[in-house]
C-alpha cells in the first residue's frame, strides 16, 4: 500500500510540474526564444524578435561567416571566397559520379541560376567530394552537360582534407565516403543561403527557429509527399529576392 501511494505522489509531482511547465516552453517556442539547438542540431540564430527577416546562422557557436576557401573551379582559375564578395549565394557539395541525389540538386540549381540569370549579384558555389576524381576538365564537361552558364557558378575541386574540413567543420554539411551506398561518397543534399557580406542566412519556421539549410532534393521514402521538392526550392528562390533586394542583409 505504501509503494502505492508512492507512485501516485511521484505521479501527481510529475503531472504538476508538467502543468506548469509546457505552457512556457510552448509560449517560449512561439516567441523564437529556444533556437540554441536547432532540428539539425548544428547551429543557432541570434537573439531577435521574428520579424520576418531571415536568420543569420552560427555555427557551432563560431563566427557565421563563410570560411576562406581557396580551390580550383572548370576553367582552372583559383577561386576564394573573395571572388563572392558582395554577391548572394549558394553553396552545396557534390560529385560528378554521384548516381543519385545530386542529379536533382544540380537540376533544382540550374533552375534556380536561370531564375536569376541576369542578375551580376548572384553565384553558385560548388565543392567536390571527389577531387581525386574531379578535376577541372571533369568539372567543365560536367558544367555542359549540365547548362551550367552562370559566370559566377563555379565548380570547384582541390586537396581532399580542406574541403572536407569546409563543409564538415565550416558549414556542418555531411561529406565523407561510404563503402557501403552507390556512388562510395555520403553528403547531405542541402544548399546552404549567403547574403552578400558573406553571413550563412535562413527563413525561420512558424515558431521561430532557422530552417538552416534548404533540401535540394527529396528524401528517399518521401517521394510520395506532393510538391515537398518543389516548395522547398520555391521558398530558396524568395529567400534568394530578399537578400538580393536588400531589405534583409
Amino acid at each position: 500500500m505504501n509503494k502505492k501511494k508512492t507512485y501516485i505522489g511521484i505521479a501527481v509531482i510529475v503531472l504538476i510540474f508538467g502543468i506548469l511547465t509546457i505552457p512556457k516552453i510552448i509560449d517560449r517556442l512561439k516567441r523564437g526564444e529556444v533556437v540554441k539547438n536547432d532540428r539539425l542540431n548544428v547551429a543557432t540564430i541570434d537573439t531577435e524578435e521574428n520579424d520576418g527577416k531571415l536568420a543569420y546562422i552560427n555555427i557551432n557557436g563560431k563566427d557565421r561567416k563563410v570560411p576562406h576557401f581557396e580551390f580550383v573551379n572548370q576553367y582552372g582559375d583559383t577561386i576564394t571566397e573573395e571572388r563572392y564578395k558582395g554577391k548572394v549565394f549558394l553553396v552545396e557539395f557534390f560529385f560528378t559520379r554521384c548516381p543519385t541525389i545530386c542529379i536533382p540538386m544540380n537540376k533544382n540549381l540550374v533552375l534556380i541560376q536561370n531564375t536569376f540569370q541576369d542578375n551580376p549579384d548572384f553565384g553558385i558555389a560548388s565543392f567536390s567530394i571527389d577531387p581525386e576524381h574531379d578535376s577541372p576538365e571533369v568539372l567543365k564537361e560536367y558544367a555542359d552537360r549540365y547548362g551550367v552558364t552562370d559566370p559566377d557558378w563555379n565548380l570547384m575541386t582541390g586537396e581532399r582534407e580542406q574541403i572536407y574540413e569546409l563543409a564538415n567543420v565550416g558549414f556542418n554539411l555531411l561529406a565523407q565516403e561510404n563503402p557501403n551506398i552507390d556512388g562510395n561518397f555520403q553528403h547531405s543534399g542541402l544548399f546552404a543561403l549567403v547574403d552578400q557580406n558573406g553571413f550563412i542566412r535562413s527563413r525561420r519556421d512558424e515558431f521561430g527557429n532557422p530552417l538552416i539549410y534548404y533540401r535540394g532534393f527529396i528524401p528517399q521514402g518521401a517521394e510520395e509527399v506532393q510538391g515537398e521538392e518543389t516548395s522547398q526550392i520555391d521558398i530558396l528562390i524568395e529567400d534568394i529576392r530578399k537578400l538580393l533586394n536588400k531589405n534583409n542583409s
